[in-house]
């Protein structure tokens, strides 16, 4: 049986994720210089505007004006031409401190204060986080969402590169992959959607995207006759960035994730220090998944994780390998709640996550990387399940 599906990618200089990168890099900033910081911080942008909000518990001082600034105009967004100046645009701040009621249970979970010990720290809210991996690419990530961070990690490398230098930093991609028995077969269309300079003829574009940008992102095995490409749709996208849409931190949570092939909890990552579940659950799920798959115990594999905030250990852990499991998913599940520790201490330690590792995460997707940068993509328990099976 066939089926195709949908996912996509933005660029670095989309207006959501320049939210994303100066939300992650106060982060960085602060927490190179506090670990113990509670970090919460959001960001908005418009035509001419950032601001940056939120609650941040810590005695650092950092310049968050500047770091705002810096990360857009090393987006690109440093003249009129690009349509945003990160130089001389307005720069609003509005942070106050976290409310002492979360802190209270973050601080010092339940577990630790029925017991009269301390500073185990509790989960910084409630929710659901998942995790997924599967065994369609070497980073077992889908491959709809692996091709569309691709498309637009290449398009921002031949525009920093001055390649093609009428390009501009706004761009998104789009890819529909034909599916049989579950199995990836080609890709039935690709869109690319790409801010450009005004002079530019919509040949030209078309031309240089699948050139320069789809040929060296996908590979030939999936693409065939069937293959359609849709090159800026509209036929002209000169405005964009902030001007032509505005951005906020935390709106594209399904291109941080897996594109729409697994669930999400629906709390954003952006901005958000390690005790904030939101963001660790998920890179924790996202490891315990790459090492289920690797070490062969499913093809495909959900790991959810469930929580109440100020309390330490998750209210549930719950895995579906969707019928590839080698094993009953409710014993694998008691089996991996045993091996990882999802409280956020333990996560926190096993992913050593106290460091300013945030703002890359915020471009070209938080899964599926295999540069070394993110501890939650290594496959380093997989002897220690095999062990405990």
């Amino acid at each position: 049986m066939n089926r195709v599906f949908t996912s996509e990618s933005v660029t670095i200089g989309h207006p959501d994720k320049m939210c994303d990168q100066i939300s992650d890099a106060v982060l960085d900033a602060i927490i190179e210089k506090d670990k113990f910081a509670h970090v919460a911080c959001e960001t908005v942008t418009t035509t001419g505007l950032i601001m940056v909000m939120g609650e941040i518990n810590t005695d650092v001082w950092v310049d968050i004006e500047k770091l705002a600034r810096d990360t857009a105009v090393g987006i690109g967004y440093d003249s009129s031409d690009a349509m945003f100046n990160g130089n001389t645009c307005s720069v609003l701040i509005s942070v106050h401190q976290q409310s002492p009621d979360i802190a209270q249970g973050v601080n010092n979970a339940l577990e630790s204060r029925k017991q009269g010990n301390q500073h185990t720290t509790g989960a910084g809210d409630q929710g659901m986080m998942f995790g997924y991996a599967c065994n369609e690419t070497d980073t077992l990530m889908p491959l709809p969402i692996s091709l569309a961070h691709k498309l637009t990690a290449n398009l921002a490398d031949v525009r920093q590169n001055a390649k093609l230098d009428w390009l501009k930093p706004d761009g998104k991609a789009q890819v529909s992959i034909v599916y049989e028995d579950d199995k990836p077969l080609y890709v039935d269309t690709v869109v690319l959607s790409t801010q450009h300079a005004a002079h530019v003829s919509h040949k030209e574009i078309e031309e240089a995207m699948i050139e320069e940008v789809i040929k060296q992102s996908i590979p030939t095995q999936y693409i065939n006759a069937n293959t359609k490409y849709l090159i800026n749709p509209t036929g002209r996208f000169v405005v964009g960035g902030p001007v032509g849409d505005s951005g906020l931190t935390g709106r594209k949570i399904i291109v941080d994730t897996y594109g729409g092939y697994s669930k999400h909890g629906g709390g954003a990552f952006s901005g958000k220090d390690p005790t904030k579940v939101d963001r660790t659950a998920s890179y924790a799920a996202r490891h315990a998944a790459k090492n289920i798959v690797a070490a062969g115990l499913a093809d495909r594999v959900e790991v959810a994780l469930a929580y109440a905030i100020g309390v330490a250990k998750p209210v549930s852990v719950n895995i579906d390998t969707f019928g590839t499991g080698k094993m009953d998913d409710e014993k694998l599940s008691k089996l991996i709640a045993k091996i990882f520790d999802f409280t956020p201490d333990g996560m926190i330690n096993t992913l050593d996550l106290r460091r300013p590792i945030y703002k890359n995460t915020a471009m070209n997707g938080h899964f599926g990387r295999n540069d070394g940068l993110f501890p939650w993509e290594v496959c380093n328990f997989v002897e220690k399940i095999k062990a405990n099976l």
